[in-house]
């Protein structure tokens, strides 16, 4: 979990691969194809199934209305990546540049990498309201034990060398 363009979809990725266990981006299960967005009842489905079928796995993305709860109690590690505001907005533009016109492996079907003045306003501001960061400290707080908080580059590396 964390903010958008910190990498958690590439950090669950490499996490998956690592332990070889499946890895869910809920971006996937929220986005149709051409930035469409599914039916809620829907998403919570293909969440909820992929935990009841899955002894392990790795999920990424923050949507609190999909399975958080449940979520938070099962996970053995819950990691935040909250970098700051510009490294995140860097990130995403370079992500931008690199996949421009072409859909991430991590996003949904058919859905080209797009970047707009809208999604920098979210990563810069929007994004980081005074209650998305009270989420994050109510899981430090809930969840001591189990939660590993991140806010940059080096310290995710000092974390996960093996990255």
């Amino acid at each position: 979990m964390g903010y958008s363009g910190s990498g958690k979809s590439t950090l669950a990725t490499k996490l998956a691969d690592k332990y070889q266990i499946e890895v869910l981006h809920l971006d996937q299960v929220h986005w149709l194809p051409n930035w469409g967005e599914r039916q809620a009842e829907d998403e919570q489905q293909i969440c909820k199934s992929f935990m009841d079928i899955k002894d392990a796995w790795v999920i990424d993305g923050n949507y609190t209305k999909l399975e958080f709860q449940r979520r938070l109690e099962e996970a053995d590690l819950i990691i935040l990546l909250l970098y700051g505001r510009i490294p995140c907005a860097l990130r995403v533009i370079k992500r931008w540049l690199t996949y421009k016109g072409k859909t991430r492996p991590d996003m949904g079907t058919d859905c080209p990498e797009k970047f707009d003045w809208k999604f920098l306003r979210w990563i810069l501001w929007d994004g980081r309201v005074a209650s998305q960061r009270n989420v994050y400290q109510d899981i430090t707080k809930n969840m001591k034990g189990k939660t590993l908080v991140i806010c940059n580059q080096r310290d995710l590396y000092e974390c996960f060398d093996w990255l």
